[in-house]
């Protein structure tokens, strides 16, 4: 009593006090909610039928909070209420598991994760979307990043060996998603059938490659991180580039920069770790592996040889049968062991890529005549590039390439 008076305490917590030098824990009373009442239904409902939706289409907090904003306009609620609830009930009902991550060390040299964005530029006025090709290093943070108009297979391996050049040599280990461009099928557990094209390229290059389990993106969460930093700083504005290869070197110097800064945690600069770890990396192979995908077409009446679903232009007579090589951004067609046509490569479908050029030895072996024909041969046009030739232009081509076609005597074209 007396010590109770002296404290002006009441005489309860004189003898908690006595009993343990710890308070008891406060009992946290559960207000009603007054104002959440007339939607609880609603949200539940919401979150329940999120149950048989795809992951990645199921309603945020924030999506709740907008719906109910035009679907219930009598409830007016704040959207940090909603937040609270919503975060609650998700764990009551399974949709939200609390995680524990253990943070990794690596060693210099020994792994790179590499993933695909989405990114828009700005090429010659127009906006264009692009798939960009990022590989990053575990073990000094830095990481090489390269823009593409379609992420084919020629393009996923034409920037490894550009990302290996930026390195200054191959890691030991690259750590990828089941992308189709390597993998044909995923097998048990962390198993995969490769592509053949993909084997014979690390098997050049001397890697070994590893695949995350499905839908797991956390699995190579350091180059998850580093696609959303690079795009929000250096692909924040828009950027605006002539072309592709443009683009590139805009990125090249923007890797570049990155090397200065310095990662939290870390004792040295992204660059500094760059030179240290330089020197753990696999040798370069003295030449490139090769990343053309080669068909043998034939070419056809209209002097084209079809490469994959386009038509494009050879300099060579119906029925010869040329090499095709199908590169990232480039058509090469040989024949007799040399290059006779080169086109940049088009990724619609059922389209003709002509030259002009290509055409000119018809005439050197036709008749001076057919240029007086004005009705066949007004205009020339090239229906992927929609450009066109007068008949004036095409013939000072001609005169040009074929100098002696004057003196040579009439007869119709053959093959």
């Amino acid at each position: 009593m007396g010590v109770a008076k002296k404290l002006s305490v009441h005489r309860r917590m004189v003898r908690e006090a006595i009993g343990s030098a710890l308070p008891r824990p406060r009992k946290k009373p559960e207000r009603p909610r007054w104002k959440l009442k007339a939607a609880v239904q609603f949200v539940d409902a919401i979150l329940e039928a999120d149950r048989k939706a795809p992951r990645k289409q199921r309603h945020t907090a924030h999506r709740i909070w907008t719906r109910m904003q035009h679907e219930l306009p009598e409830c007016k609620i704040a959207e940090r209420t909603v937040r609270e609830y919503v975060h609650d009930r998700k764990i009551a009902l399974g949709l939200m598991v609390r995680e524990t991550c253990v943070p990794q060390s690596y060693a210099w040299g020994v792994e790179a994760q590499m993933d695909w964005y989405e990114a828009y530029a700005d090429l010659a006025g127009e906006r264009v979307k692009l798939q960009v090709f990022a590989m990053r290093s575990m073990a000094s943070g830095a990481a090489f990043h390269c823009a593409y108009l379609h992420a084919t297979q020629q393009a996923f391996l034409e920037a490894h060996e550009l990302a290996f050049t930026y390195f200054g040599g191959v890691f030991r280990k690259l750590r990828y998603d089941n992308l189709t461009s390597a993998v044909k099928k995923i097998l048990r557990g962390h198993r995969r059938e490769e592509t053949a094209r993909f084997v014979a390229f690390r098997s050049h290059w001397r890697f070994e490659a590893e695949f995350c389990t499905p839908a797991e993106p956390h699995e190579k969460g350091g180059i998850e991180g580093e696609a959303g930093y690079f795009r929000r700083n250096h692909w924040v504005p828009v950027p605006e580039a002539a072309d592709v290869a443009d683009l590139n070197r805009q990125l090249l110097i923007a890797c570049q920069h990155d090397e200065h800064r310095l990662i939290a945690g870390r004792d040295q600069t992204v660059g500094a770790a760059m030179v240290i770890e330089r020197e753990h990396l696999l040798p370069l192979a003295t030449e490139g592996a090769d990343l053309a995908q080669t068909s043998f077409p034939t070419v056809n009446g209209l002097g084209c040889a079809k490469v994959l679903t386009n038509a494009y232009s050879v300099p060579l007579p119906a029925g010869a049968q040329v090499q095709a090589k199908a590169y990232a951004s480039i058509i090469e067609l040989w024949h007799a062991g040399r290059c006779v046509a080169r086109h940049e490569r088009c990724y619609r479908r059922q389209q003709q890529i002509l030259d002009l050029e290509h055409y000119t030895w018809m005439f050197c072996i036709a008749s001076p005549a057919l240029w007086r024909d004005r009705s066949c041969w007004s205009r020339s046009a090239c229906s992927s590039c929609h450009t066109s030739m007068d008949i004036r232009s095409y013939k000072r081509l001609w005169k040009r390439r074929c100098p002696a076609v004057a003196t040579m005597p009439r007869r119709s074209i053959t093959y």
